[in-house]
């Protein structure tokens, strides 16, 4: 089609990309969107936070209203299902494709675009879905909130998240230690169950769809992906090599999408309010509202939920009541979970809880598990502590994370004491640099980066605590 190009901008809302026309040669005007179906509509918000009432998804994240089925219904869980249902899976994916929902568990890849890679014709396997329950990453508390006080969303959330893929079942792999969240979410199983909600013809909607529940053994590497397909299955709890990618080759051998209890838990209400609306809370490609956990050195730790790429020092201060000893005795802020790089006061007085936001500031949103740290805490042996969990929880299976964190662990505690050589400080960087990116799964990651963030930001306090045991040395020895 040839002819002019033009832009007709007073046709479009400010919100989208605009409507493009191309005159053809007969004379006829064709109008035509930039943005495919599916494209988050842009963000045209300046300030972020706090999430109003009527806006939240997790209405019972405290446990103060009945967590059963019958106080579900009340909070409109199972509200006009079987409509969603009958809808198909492309008009679910593109509601979350539109929603700009990316996965809640750490690494934030695109929901919709995932489940997509599921929705495609089957070759005579079944299709599976796996839930990620295991949340053994230090500072993350959130998941257990949604299975503890409000298990129906995340029922009803594998319900509508398996027809968008064709899953004939889910499996929820729940942490062993999650025992009143895994006798929660039994019970509301069984309830769906009862209610006609699941299992052959689930709320009458033609669709046969079963949920069961999987308790681990506490291994933290349960976490990844394929180590928690490995450990469904009976085997050990340890990553496979990738590819094959679990949506062609995963549990059982069958196509299958692991996905964060977060992520499910939300679909029902982005299908229900429309992906536009969950699209209007945070910054572009930063979208939707999120469960952040806080703990540490504040007056109030909580679990709270709140519209993403709200700046941290306001979620702090609004919701876990300051820091301890008031915002200018603290020293640094671990902003995404215990595997995540620390970031200094400076940068958390304008930082935003997003996962752009975080990786301009040389951190990662990972699952908005927010550590805070004040002066009086011993920084070098905070993190030292987390490289020995590290350590403890590697498979075994890579060389690089194997060794190699162990002798991070042995580096740590010499500059702890400051029993160290200022060389050895590049010595630990480059030998993070060897774990990081050179293993199978992403723990190795998760080990090299709270090192790195400590050098990057306290190099300083490593120098002194070496010069000071030089001198005690050398006062010893006269």
């Amino acid at each position: 089609m040839s002819g002019t190009l033009m832009k007709f901008s007073n046709l479009v809302k400010s919100n989208y990309n605009g409507i493009y026309a191309s005159i053809a040669s007969n004379g006829q005007i064709c109008f035509y969107s930039t943005t495919p179906p599916g494209t988050p509509p842009a963000q045209t918000k300046t300030k972020f936070g706090p999430l109003a009432d009527e806006d939240r998804i997790f209405t019972n994240l405290y446990g103060k209203h009945d967590w059963r089925l019958k106080g579900a219904l009340k909070r409109g869980d199972w509200y006009k299902t079987k409509e969603i249902l009958l809808k198909g899976s492309d008009w679910i994916i593109n509601e979350v494709k539109t929603s700009g929902l990316r996965g809640r568990g750490g690494a934030g890849f695109p929901s919709g675009m995932k489940w997509s890679f599921m929705n495609k014709p089957g070759d005579g396997r079944p299709k599976y879905l796996v839930v990620n329950a295991d949340e053994g990453e230090p500072g993350t508390c959130k998941d257990r909130e949604i299975m503890r006080h409000d298990p129906h969303k995340l029922v009803e959330g594998c319900l509508i998240a398996g027809r968008a893929m064709g899953a004939k079942a889910a499996y929820i792999y729940i942490r062993g230690e999650f025992y009143n969240e895994a006798s929660n979410m039994q019970v509301a199983i069984a309830e769906a169950y009862q209610a006609g909600l699941l299992g052959k013809d689930a709320c009458g909607s033609g669709y046969d769809f079963d949920v069961f529940m999987h308790r681990g053994a506490g291994a933290y590497i349960c976490g990844e992906e394929t180590a928690l397909i490995e450990s469904i299955e009976g085997k050990q709890g340890k990553p496979r090599l990738k590819p094959p990618f679990p949506a062609d080759v995963g549990v059982f051998g069958c196509p299958t999408t692991v996905t964060n209890v977060e992520t499910v838990a939300v679909a029902p209400t982005i299908c229900r309010r429309g992906g536009v609306w969950f699209a209007s809370f945070g910054r572009t490609r930063n979208s939707g509202t999120k469960l952040f956990n806080i703990s540490g050195h504040v007056n109030t730790p909580c679990t709270v939920e709140e519209e993403m790429s709200i700046p941290l020092k306001q979620l702090i201060e609004i919701h876990a009541g300051g820091v301890i000893g008031g915002w200018d005795n603290l020293l640094a802020v671990i902003p995404g979970g215990s595997s995540t790089p620390l970031i200094p006061k400076n940068v958390c007085e304008d930082v935003l809880m997003d996962f752009d936001g975080l990786v301009a500031a040389q951190t990662s949103l990972g699952t908005a598990a927010v550590i805070v740290m004040n002066k009086q805490t011993d920084i070098v042996k905070a993190i030292a502590r987390l490289i020995m969990f590290y350590k403890h929880e590697s498979c075994g299976q890579c060389t690089p994370c194997r060794e190699g964190i162990n002798w991070m662990n042995k580096i740590m505690y010499r500059f702890v004491d400051g029993n160290a050589k200022p060389a050895e400080i590049d010595m630990i960087w480059e030998l993070s640099k060897q774990i990081e990116g050179h293993t199978i799964c992403a723990l190795g990651d998760g080990a090299a980066w709270p090192v790195q963030g400590l050098i990057r930001h306290f190099r300083p306090e490593l120098e002194r605590r070496m010069q000071e045991f030089q001198k005690q040395q050398c006062a010893a020895s006269n």
